[in-house]
């Protein structure tokens, strides 16, 4: 059937129905139904309880904030109360009340059964940008109840290996586009096949293909980069790229759609949040139930491959873009330094990421 969508075609409908607070089915061995606890109503958390035994999957980072014992490693199922409320799932689920509201048990999590679709369910609603929190309930019939309630059904053999590997990348466009460091600027627009952020790759001049590249791979930050906040070097070091770029008179930046270190803009203004409760920067996104850093650099290096280039001088403080640069078949001739934007606001966070993700300044 050519009108019929494909599994990536369903994968971008089961976000954007998550994001929208629409539970979707996921069939296979151990079929479930998904609700992501950011967008849960009131209303749908009480018709889930009258179907059968709800758990709550958490990742195994949240589940260590909350002293839940995750006895499926990354991932914890939390068994629901039945007279549990929207407000004690989300207080489970989301952190900004953690410290005015640290006993949140006793949390009775399960260690039989199959955990797959949990897992399954938190990789997808990370893959949507929200909470790393899900409701999971175990159906005897997926497709009868996905066609009795109009829900996206998913299979999970098939959606498995799509929210772990890299979408294939597809240049749109591409065109001249001066700008203030060099009015040689060429503007190259990147689609993933899966439906999520586009990616673009900036050139300055003609800079040849068979020689190492003055290359950055800047991960997008609305705060710094637009609005000029102090509490991160990230808009110094992009402007400082692009103005060493337009020096030489060649180069490519690469600006990634992977918003505070992939979590997703609403997800860093959570971990800012925590910030100002005394934690840094790994702290805040491990309550949240995120890992140090969720962004994946493949992305740049399939594009500098799509652009022509395998070699790079790359312009990073972070060895972790380096390691993956060359395990994915480009090569690093040289780090540049990028060591600019340090301000009396940013200081302990530049020094969190030297000590807890090895950056070098």
């Amino acid at each position: 059937m050519p009108f019929a969508p494909d599994p990536k075609e369903m994968l971008a409908r089961a976000r954007a129905d998550l994001r929208m607070g629409v539970p979707v089915v996921m069939d296979g061995p151990a079929p479930a139904l998904i609700l992501a606890t950011e967008t849960l109503t009131p209303e749908r958390l009480a018709f889930a309880q009258t179907l059968g035994p709800v758990d709550l999957a958490l990742t195994g980072r949240r589940a260590a904030t909350l002293k839940a014992r995750a006895y499926d490693g990354d991932v914890a199922r939390v068994a629901l109360p039945n007279d549990a409320t929207l407000g004690w799932v989300r207080g489970l689920a989301d952190p900004a009340d953690d410290l005015r509201k640290p006993m949140k048990g006793p949390l009775v999590t399960r260690r039989d059964g199959d955990a797959s679709p949990h897992r399954l369910a938190v990789l997808l609603i990370k893959s949507a940008q929200l909470l790393p929190a899900a409701l999971v309930l175990s159906l005897d019939d997926a497709g009868g109840f996905a066609q009795k309630h109009g829900l996206t059904r998913l299979q999970a053999a098939s959606v498995a290996p799509l929210l772990q590997s890299l979408s294939p990348l597809s240049e749109v466009v591409a065109a001249r586009l001066p700008i203030a460091v060099s009015e040689a600027g060429r503007l190259h627009v990147f689609r993933p096949e899966d439906g999520s952020e586009e990616h673009y790759a900036m050139e300055i001049g003609k800079p040849a293909r068979n020689a190492p590249v003055l290359a950055r791979l800047h991960s997008a930050c609305f705060t710094g980069d637009l609005m000029g906040s102090l509490k991160c070097d990230c808009g110094p070091q992009l402007h400082a790229a692009l103005a060493q770029m337009g020096d030489e008179g060649a180069g490519v930046l690469l600006y990634l759609n992977q918003e505070g270190r992939g979590i997703g803009l609403a997800n860093k203004m959570r971990a800012y949040s925590l910030q100002d409760q005394g934690f840094d920067t790994v702290e805040a996104n491990h309550r949240l139930g995120f890992e140090d850093d969720e962004r994946d650099f493949r992305i740049g290096a399939d594009i500098l491959k799509k652009l022509g280039f395998s070699s790079v001088r790359l312009l990073t403080n972070n060895p972790a873009k380096i390691a993956i640069m060359e395990k994915h078949g480009i090569h690093v001739a040289e780090r540049v330094p990028l060591q600019v934007g340090k301000t009396a606001h940013n200081e302990a966070y530049l020094s969190t990421k030297a000590t807890k993700s090895g950056h070098l300044f």
